[in-house]
């Protein structure tokens, strides 16, 4: 690595490890990208990583995630943690970035929280393969909570599971026959319901239903996921939520769960990470295989592209066999 590009990557990596604002948002974008060199850092991050608590929070949209997120902040704070907040947003079409939303009004609304709005890049998990290293950001920085809010999450959108030590998951009075959302995968991962905006009406018995279905679904023994009321614009019900999160923590810590846990993390961290560069090396051989002019004539019909692929598929190389 030139001497130039080292230098730059110590002073950022002693800038994360001091918690300065404007290296911890640098790193972050770095390990976000594709460079090279976001491994080197993440490399020399590494060792002082792995010990925080990672909150998600996920649910359809409109459910009041960013709500939650915000009433959970300050209660969180006073019991002593320090705070990073990760919120995934949608990826701008025009962009490729985070489309912001609601998530401005986080900004500087509370001292010594770091809010980072981070965009999905097309991912259909409900979060975006640069959390885990951004997570490792900001463990390194000195973060000991990171709270991790996914994407507006549908059916299949389950990720936050892969990456978060306990998951939060919103759900509104008209989400719908709760048997028929039990089928969604979406609703098996959750450790914690929340059943948000209370105030209107079916709440109660959207509560009801749902343990009735969570019972016949045979939850796995042990942990028995409660089901909180909340009214978060107001923050009734967000201290009960605060008291479950906790108790879960511990839960997961007495009973041997955390580890576990964290296994399943780290697989997915490395899977993602092999991912990007198998997705890189994948764009370089079509590059390799396939000029601009050969993409014309495909287009075209004019070039079949399949012999060419069938040669690269048996050998690793057209060559192998006198192809293009």
């Amino acid at each position: 690595m030139p001497a130039v590009r080292t230098q730059s990557l110590d002073a950022l990596t002693q800038g994360v490890l001091t918690g300065e604002v404007r290296s911890i948002a640098r790193a972050i974008t770095l390990v976000e990208s594709r460079d090279p060199a976001r491994l080197e850092l993440l490399e020399r991050l590494f060792p002082h990583t792995g010990r925080a608590f990672k909150l998600g929070i996920t649910g359809a949209p409109g459910a009041g995630k960013s709500t939650l997120t915000y009433q959970l902040i300050p209660r969180l704070k006073a019991r002593g943690y320090r705070v990073g907040v990760l919120a995934v947003d949608p990826t701008s079409p025009f962009s490729g970035g985070a489309i912001l939303g609601d998530r401005i009004r986080f900004d500087d609304a509370l001292e010594g929280v770091y809010i980072r709005s981070l965009a999905s890049r097309g991912s259909i998990g409900g979060l975006s393969r640069g959390v885990p290293p951004a997570v490792r950001v900001l463990e390194a920085a000195g973060f000991d909570l990171v709270l991790i809010e996914t994407v507006g999450a549908g059916q299949l959108q389950v990720d936050v599971r892969f990456v978060a030590d306990t998951v939060v998951l919103a759900l509104v009075p008209e989400a719908g026959d709760i048997v028929q959302a039990m089928k969604a995968g979406i609703i098996e991962i959750a450790d914690i319901y929340v059943i948000n905006k209370a105030d209107r009406e079916g709440a109660t018995r959207m509560r009801l239903d749902l343990r009735n279905a969570l019972e016949l679904g045979g939850k796995p023994k042990g942990w028995n996921p409660p089901i909180i009321l909340t009214e978060a614009i107001h923050g009734k019900g967000v201290d009960e939520l605060v008291e479950f999160i906790e108790e879960h923590q511990q839960y997961q810590q007495q009973s041997g769960g955390w580890e576990a846990r964290r296994l399943q993390q780290v697989e997915w961290e490395l899977q993602s990470l092999i991912h990007d560069a198998l997705e890189q090396h994948a764009r370089a051989t079509t590059r390799q295989l396939f000029s601009a002019e050969t993409l014309q004539a495909v287009l075209h019909g004019a070039e079949n592209p399949f012999p060419t692929l069938r040669a690269w598929s048996l050998y690793g190389s057209p060559h192998a066999v006198g192809g293009t």
